[in-house]
């Protein structure tokens, strides 16, 4: 789907894009004499609103000199990592856990930075008040394989539970898997944004995790940008803007949350505003500084090899599937 803009979308994207310039982002032309390689970029459109940088970067992106951006829609769970292995996208964003386990089945995926923590929040029923509680209980996942499958995985074994074992994995799309813990037809659920929203306005379930606020989930990051390995490697102009853009936008989130939610709203990312402001107010943005990419890779590369989900040590993830050339440039080059 290539994105087109009416006069409102492009007003508010521009809004969106000039508030960078709150927080002392150079300007993305003038500060970079190597030329795109390309200005074709291409990110995958979900349901999952965590990934609003991406979704509001746009004008950003173009001032990157982008000029034909995409975000692709595929059904599924495993559609960003389908796509970035496949090289159909280019560059996106993913949770840490899928990141690892498509690095260690050899896919060419390239891990690129960190974004930010907690979007996920675990809901239970009244039978669940920890995550050992889920041991023998029936959970709602969206595919196995998931971000939420994996990311429930690696709480699991953090806490001595099988997930292979002890779990009655329910394979549902969110919407269903909803209405399974509205009825009692599950005991859990672990929801993305804007689920979690819903679920705590509707008062459905109460939450057991919440990765914003919980440790040892809460010193990590949750969602990571990533590349295709193809793409990252010939075209490395290209990437760096690209990361450039979204992380700028990842701090227009935090800045202007109003604006960002509207703007999601507006571009049909999302229907319901007051979910989508909730979620740019829970989910802390500005901190990508904050926390280290490496050891959250290390972290959950850990938890999955503990119990089976991959073979490959922590270390070899981090060599064979890791590029942090571009995020620690901009680093230095985005001072807030």
């Amino acid at each position: 789907m290539q994105i087109r803009q009416n006069r409102r979308d492009f007003l508010a994207s521009a809004s969106l894009a000039a508030a960078a310039g709150t927080f002392g982002a150079r300007g993305a032309l003038a500060d970079d004499g190597a030329a795109l390689e390309t200005t074709r970029l291409r990110l995958v459109k979900i349901p999952s609103i965590c990934q609003a940088p991406q979704y509001i970067a746009e004008a950003l992106l173009r001032a990157e000199g982008f000029t034909d951006l995409q975000y692709i829609e595929k059904p599924g769970a495993l559609a960003i990592q389908q796509m970035l292995a496949s090289g159909e996208a280019d560059i996106n964003n993913l949770f840490a856990g899928p990141l690892i386990t498509r690095i260690d089945a050899g896919d060419p995926i390239v891990v690129l930075a960190g974004l930010h923590i907690g979007c996920f929040e675990l809901f239970g029923t009244e039978r669940v008040r920890s995550i050992r509680d889920l041991k023998g209980k029936s959970v709602a996942v969206w595919e196995l394989g998931s971000a939420q499958h994996v990311f429930l995985a690696s709480m699991l074994a953090y806490v001595g539970v099988d997930p292979g074992k002890d779990i009655d994995w329910i394979t549902r799309p969110p919407a269903e898997a909803k209405q399974m813990l509205a009825a009692g037809r599950v005991d859990a659920y672990l929801g993305f944004p804007p689920d979690p929203q819903e679920l705590r306005a509707k008062q459905i379930g109460h939450v057991v995790v919440n990765s914003v606020l919980d440790r040892p989930w809460s010193q990590y990051f949750c969602c990571m940008l990533a590349g295709n390995r193809a793409f990252v490697r010939n075209h490395p102009n290209a990437t760096k803007r690209a990361i450039r853009a979204i992380l700028k936008a990842n701090t227009i989130c935090a800045l202007e949350p109003e604006r960002t939610a509207r703007y999601l709203v507006d571009g049909a990312f999302t229907a319901s505003y007051d979910y989508a402001l909730q979620t740019m107010k829970d989910i802390p943005y500005m901190q990508w500084r904050d926390y280290s990419a490496e050891d959250t890779l290390r972290f959950y590369a850990l938890r999955l090899h503990e119990v089976g989900m991959i073979k490959s040590s922590p270390n070899r993830i981090i060599a064979e599937g890791t590029d942090w050339r571009f995020v620690n440039e901009l680093k230095r080059e985005l001072k807030s």
